[in-house]
């Protein structure tokens, strides 16, 4: 059976022999929900490539305490994936972070296209992009990440215009597109998926997109939901690469 894991905001010099202490919302979280106790084995980790093992010596309200018995560091993996996911409606967002985190994706840029139908505004935005960032965390941990995404605030066109000029690849699926994306080599460097609204890319988004250095692509006859249709094509990706070998 795997072991639970807690993200704390830093590994940093922590070796072998050391103590850590998990506070706040995390611990509140083992001790009163999940009703961690002292003498359990758990796995801690920053979200930023390191991860501690050890045992748990006491526990408080919201608070318990890890000695440390191995500490392991992984590199950041490459490919690094990138997907600007298009806002869907109702809770479909969270869902496509959920399924992009458990398949490996780096980083998770909402865009706000022509056609989106949720509108991420004020104090809504702020709330919206705290629970994507909420459901990357969760599901990081889930799938027992090393390296947890970042999912960065609300990007407009342009911004996504730049990413998509300064990766090594950048596809945007189109139902309407000729190319494969089976056809393509995936580069050991900066990759972007571009996935559109519930009502498709625009015209102008499209030709915007290419004209920026990206491949149309399509992934077969069927027509996903903007919800999974990025964990498809990051799949079909990565399933090339050495971090699915």
């Amino acid at each position: 059976m795997s072991l639970p894991v807690h993200l704390v905001p830093s590994l940093d010099g922590v070796v072998a022999g050391s103590l850590v202490e998990v506070s706040g919302d995390e611990a509140h979280h083992a001790v009163a929900v999940r009703r961690l106790r002292e003498g359990e084995q758990v796995v801690l980790t920053d979200g930023a490539g390191t991860r501690a093992t050890g045992s748990v010596t006491s526990t408080g309200k919201r608070v318990f305490s890890v000695a440390v018995a191995d500490v392991e560091s992984q590199p950041r993996p490459t490919p690094c994936v990138t997907v600007v996911q298009a806002l869907p409606k109702g809770d479909r967002g969270e869902l496509a972070v959920e399924v992009l985190t458990e398949v490996g994706v780096d980083r998770i840029v909402p865009w706000a296209a022509a056609r989106c139908v949720a509108v991420w505004r004020g104090e809504r935005a702020m709330k919206s992009h705290s629970k994507w960032h909420n459901a990357a965390r969760e599901a990081a941990k889930q799938a027992r990440r090393a390296w947890h995404p970042d999912v960065t605030l609300l990007a407009s066109t342009d911004h996504v215009l730049e990413l998509v000029a300064a990766s090594d690849l950048a596809v945007v699926l189109h139902e309407e597109a000729q190319e494969p994306l089976a056809a393509l080599d995936v580069p050991d460097g900066d990759v972007v998926v571009v996935v559109g609204p519930e009502g498709g890319l625009t015209d102008e988004e499209v030709q915007a997109l290419v004209a920026a250095g990206a491949h149309a692509v399509r992934m077969g006859p069927e027509v996903l939901r903007t919800s999974t249709a990025g964990v498809a094509a990051v799949s079909a990706l990565l399933a090339r690469t050495s971090r699915w070998a």
